[in-house]
């Protein structure tokens, strides 16, 4: 089972407009409101696949907590959310021209009560799961560390761990050593400095991560490992909605996971045929008007365009 981690779970509202103008009245074409975080998307792009079992977990409370928990169950996304008092949040993503425009609010204040009942269950579930893709922000009240500890109570119990996460979240993350730590270029760089994105994620993997895979929007993903280095790049531009493109990198990267031992002690990963196929996914994701939705049939056509550089060992 691949078990997906959304601490500061969000109701999520995204408006189609032709045009998104500072100051001025905009009529939406479309409407759509949905459960929504980066884990809830991943959920989603899994259970679109098929191919995998899959639950969804975190925090969630309040009327948009019930929202959240009524539209994963009539969208058949298996999940189990942990109850909290405070609302959660919502967002707004405003798609225009092929730029989303996002508002994300911080989240619901989360006791440690609440932290701690919380980090039992994970526990617990991390008992039926292979692997474990933590991501997004962390809401108010819960640790700095909080990804650390998660990845540690899923490590000890033989659960392969997938971080993906931004700022101090990410950098504490990073040091109970999860199996990848799949940040964009921006959180790259807000943990690792400015500078080339190869040695930045080079630095990150000598803080512990087993890999470490880079979105990087149009110009593809970036993978650095112990055995070398790989790329691989859209098949073509795309114009779309691409807030969920990197949620369905992770998707699929959990895909791998579940299927090989953990990747810093393991027998060399196909890492061209992973890139290849979260490229096409994330590509295909794009393509779909809402984050957590992929185009399937998009994806089965990139899968059959992108191909992956060859490895160049690290210097």
């Amino acid at each position: 089972m691949i078990l997906t981690v959304t601490l500061n779970a969000a109701l999520d509202v995204t408006y189609e407009v032709a045009e998104l103008v500072p100051g001025g009245t905009h009529r939406a074409s479309a409407v759509h409101e949905r459960a929504g975080g980066k884990g809830v998307n991943v959920a989603r792009v899994l259970t679109a696949l098929g191919r995998d079992r899959v639950l969804a977990t975190g925090l969630a409370g309040g009327p948009a907590g019930a929202e959240i928990t009524r539209e994963l169950a009539a969208a058949g996304i298996p999940a189990r959310f942990a109850p909290i008092a405070g609302d959660s949040r919502r967002t707004v993503t405003i798609v225009a021209s092929g730029d989303a425009t996002v508002f994300n609010e911080p989240g619901p204040v989360v006791t440690d009560g609440e932290w701690h009942g919380f980090r039992e269950r994970f526990r617990a579930l991390c008992g039926e799961a292979e692997v474990a893709v933590l991501s997004g922000s962390l809401p108010p009240g819960v640790p700095r560390d909080a990804y650390a500890q998660l990845t540690t109570d899923a490590r000890a119990r033989g659960v392969r761990v997938l971080l993906d996460a931004d700022g101090e979240a990410l950098r504490l993350g990073l040091a109970a050593r999860p199996d990848v730590a799949k940040p964009n270029a921006a959180e790259l760089a807000r943990v690792a400095g400015p500078g080339p994105v190869a040695e930045a994620a080079r630095s990150l993997l000598a803080n512990g991560p087993g890999a470490v895979v880079v979105s990087r929007g149009a110009d593809g993903l970036l993978a650095v490992t112990s055995a070398g280095t790989w790329s691989v790049r859209p098949p073509r531009p795309l114009s779309g909605n691409p807030t969920g493109a990197g949620d369905a990198v992770a998707a699929a990267l959990a895909r791998a996971l579940r299927g090989t031992a953990p990747l810093d002690r393991a027998a060399p990963v196909d890492w061209p045929a992973v890139l290849a196929d979260a490229a096409a996914l994330s590509a295909a994701a794009v393509l779909a008007p809402v984050a957590g939705d992929v185009d399937l049939a998009a994806y089965r056509t990139f899968l059959q365009e992108i191909s992956c550089h060859s490895p160049r060992q690290p210097r």
